[in-house]
């Protein structure tokens, strides 16, 4: 990582261009060929597909969407002349537009208040033109009026609903600049993690764009790419960054710097990307076929992140240099030398606060989190449809019209498929069965039967789902006739059913190899073991808070969203994402504390060190992600809301409660044992070194434990000896090892504890602060400090 950090650093014109290049090559490449989404979704051996391709069979799949015209009257009846005089025109002039293939006949419902008409295009919803979709619903909203609403349903309706593209993502990039800005104080420091997240973000989406056209890619993946993607590629460089400004602050060289930040953050970043990525491989378990275009689409846009943060990074550190730092910085740099010390502020102090009492803040953590995941107990897993979008939408009021006029099962009608002609008692069966509104049964077609079956509550209802296992369990078989249930609702059901059965071998796929990394990278059973149970703990506390704003429908109202079961594939998409993030801030957080530990040997200073100087940047790190989660509720698409909330309410119980309180006051409580291996385990495990040491000894010197020094004199230009001049010898990451104050004649002498590099800072209140690189061999280092410059006044 060194020498790659070097050389982008050294070459940052070359670097940038070939970032520019690429970013501008893919963009237009993928203007050029546009996309080819493909929403692949099968359920093979379930009751709903099987009806699925016997309906295909019998009544070949139309090649356009069908969308509804919806319209009701508040007095009279929908066949009331004054009210077909403004409908009719309307319909023929639909059906006159280029692009729509027909238009059925009004159907009116049993009050005569209601009646609905389809509209059927001759593309599919994804293909037809926004601007024939806005043509049509902008004619029928012509017709309402006097009494007369007219509104419209359907997947291309649904299309021309959304919010503009990038909305979100917007949002979200203004949100977190604000939150860097707050945290660095500086313009330039604010930039540099924005422009890494554009660059991965904007790659990401051009390659899945391109790549949609070589493999199965769903509509909603660059969707899902840009939330991962914008939330991992400013946290990375977030991360670096801190460490690249700690460092100059220490006295570096803005090269040696970001080298070191490189070498030290840049690799937590690389082993934490890998953890994404393996967290996101892992919904391949699931062997559901759309599923894999989300791995491909949300794995490349992390990939380009870690990428962008490790090699366009470092050539962005090299074009600023010191400005990395606000004015004010390096002011005050100049004025009284390299920070030295141990952290200080909020952090250090809330540090030693669960040192002092970790019994206490366990106690609270693990409440809050066992209340939050109490709803999760009621998790309902089924699917949106456009009753759960906000109420302002026309889809939304078509919807409710609909089931208003023809009851609520009739957005969710179910299909009963068989190869008899002979239906009739299966006919009489199903319309005797509970919770059945209306049954009709179609002429057969190629020897094969359809029943339309209308549920008497919602698609969305726990009722209708009974009614669907009645129809299976009793029903159907009582008929002595082969038959199979299907209709999107019923699809829905068996997609939930196959995802809540292979859900408990992803989640043990993720966790199990998330355990063998940690376990690799920290020597330790308990660092792993631990990082499992808070990922359990974290996921259930989230889908608890999911549950009871979405599904209890706890402060649905201020998302103009209704309650509803919780999307089926969202609990394997969301556990991805959520074991991803939180293994990043374990990785930050447990490296940091491990580097402490191989140091002193001392668990109690480990874990405060480790928490002092990392829960600052992990809690900037949550909040800019809760923003940029937070964000996607405005992406118009009940799905991106969810999934959107859900992440923020997990970033943010993962780093505040989580990471902050509850895993270092649990390493307090446990002691040595956080780094206990089995010897014979140790000598088997390949060494991975996630964060390398900086030149430090493995020991802190002893009266037993021989020692270099550096001595010498302070002096000025013209050979004045300078007293009381403080000297500090640090290590090349910025710790302070020895501190002394020159005598009466300007000597010094300072204790080296092993031979290596190290950098050595005089300052003060007389001249400018002065730091110098020195290389301390097997013998006494002799190195005269000359201070120059203006005197300070």
């Amino acid at each position: 990582m060194a020498a790659l950090a070097r050389w982008c650093y050294r070459h940052r014109l070359v670097v940038l261009l070939l970032w520019v290049g690429a970013l501008v090559g893919l963009g237009a490449g993928g203007a050029a060929v546009g996309t080819n989404y493909s929403n692949v979704f099968s359920l093979p051996d379930t009751d709903s597909t099987r009806a699925y391709s016997l309906m295909n069979k019998a009544f070949p799949e139309a090649s356009g969407d069908t969308d509804t015209v919806v319209w009701r009257t508040s007095s009279g009846k929908v066949s009331d002349a004054a009210v077909r005089s403004r409908i009719d025109p309307a319909l023929k002039a639909i059906a006159a537009m280029p692009g729509v293939g027909e238009v059925s006949a009004a159907r009116p419902s049993a009050d005569g208040r209601t009646a609905y008409a389809q509209v059927t295009f001759a593309e599919r919803a994804d293909s037809v033109p926004k601007e024939l979709v806005q043509d049509v619903v902008d004619r029928a909203h012509d017709a309402a009026g006097d009494g007369l609403k007219v509104e419209l349903g359907g997947q291309a309706i649904t299309r021309i609903q959304q919010s503009p593209q990038g909305l979100s993502e917007g949002v979200g990039i203004l949100a977190a600049a604000v939150v860097l800005f707050l945290a660095f104080g500086a313009f330039f420091s604010m930039l540099l993690p924005i422009t890494i997240a554009i660059f991965g973000v904007g790659m990401g989406a051009m390659g899945t764009t391109l790549l949609s056209h070589v493999t199965d890619i769903p509509e909603f993946a660059p969707l899902l790419g840009s939330l991962i993607g914008l939330g991992v590629g400013i946290d990375y460089a977030l991360f670096i960054v801190t460490r690249h400004r700690k460092g100059i602050l220490r006295g570096l060289d803005p090269e040696e710097s970001a080298v070191t930040a490189q070498n030290t953050s840049g690799r937590a970043v690389l082993f934490a990307g890998g953890t994404v990525c393996i967290a996101l491989a892992g919904m391949l378990v699931m062997r559901l076929a759309f599923l894999n275009g989300v791995v491909i689409a949300t794995s490349l846009t992390v990939v380009l992140s870690v990428l962008a943060a490790t090699t366009l990074l470092p050539a962005l550190f090299g074009l600023l240099g010191p400005r990395v730092l606000s004015r004010r910085q390096r002011r005050k740099l100049a004025a009284e030398g390299p920070l030295t010390g141990d952290a200080q502020g909020a952090a250090a102090r809330w540090s030693a606060y669960v040192q002092k009492r970790p019994r206490w803040v366990s106690l609270v953590a693990l409440v809050v989190m066992g209340v939050l995941a109490i709803p999760v107990f009621s998790l309902r897993l089924g699917a949106s449809d456009q009753g759960n979008q906000p109420k302002s939408t026309t889809t939304r009021q078509a919807y409710d019209m609909l089931a208003e006029g023809f009851g609520p099962g009739f957005n969710g009608p179910l299909q009963v498929v068989t190869q008899r002609s002979d239906t009739g008692d299966l006919v009489q069966r199903i319309k005797a069965t509970e919770g059945v509104a209306q049954v009709v049964a179609a002429p057969p077609s190629h020897g094969i039967s359809v029943i339309q079956v209308v549920p008497t509550t919602s698609p969305q209802s726990e009722e209708t789902a009974e009614l669907i296992d009645r129809l299976r369990d009793e029903v159907i078989p009582a008929s002595h006739i082969p038959a199979n249930v299907g209709g999107v609702t019923a699809t829905f059901k068996d997609f939930a059913a196959v995802t809540g059965s292979r859900l408990p071998y992803f989640v043990a796929t993720i966790i199990g190899l998330g355990f063998l990394l940690l376990l690799v990278a920290f020597r330790s059973l308990v660092v792993p073991l631990m990082a499992a149970i808070m990922n359990l703990v974290a996921a259930a506390a989230s889908f608890g808070v999911l549950v009871a704003i979405f599904q209890w429908g706890w402060g649905a109202s201020l998302l103009d969203a209704k309650a509803g079961p919780i999307t089926a594939f969202l609990p394997v998409i969301m556990l991805s994402l959520l074991f991803g993030l939180s293994m990043d801030y374990q990785v930050f957080l447990v490296s940091r504390m491990h580097e402490e530990w191989v140091h002193t040997r001392d668990n109690a200073r480990a874990v405060r060190i480790g928490l002092a100087e990392t829960s600052r940047v992990i809690n900037c790190a949550a909040l800019i992600m809760i923003c940029v989660f937070s964000a996607f509720v405005l992406s118009g698409d009940v799905e991106g809301a969810m999934a959107g909330i859900g992440l923020a309410a997990a970033v943010a119980l993962d780093a505040f409660i989580l990471r902050t309180a509850l895993v270092p006051a649990a390493m307090h409580l446990l002691g040595r044992a956080n780094w206990w291996l089995p010897a014979g385990l140790e000598k088997r495990l390949p060494h991975l070194a996630v964060e390398p040491h900086e030149d430090r000894p493995a020991t802190e010197p002893t009266e037993e434990t021989p020692v270099q020094v550096i001595h010498g004199f302070v002096r000025t230009p013209e050979g004045e000896p300078v007293a009381d001049a403080v000297l500090t010898l640090l290590s090349v990451g910025g710790r302070q090892l020895d501190r002394v104050t020159s005598l009466a004649d300007g000597s010094y002498i300072l204790a080296v504890p092993s031979p290596g590099p190290y950098l050595l800072a005089a300052t003060t209140g007389l001249y400018e602060p002065l730091a110098r690189h020195v290389h301390v061999g097997e013998q006494p280092l002799v190195h005269d400090m000359v201070l120059s410059g203006a005197a300070v006044q």
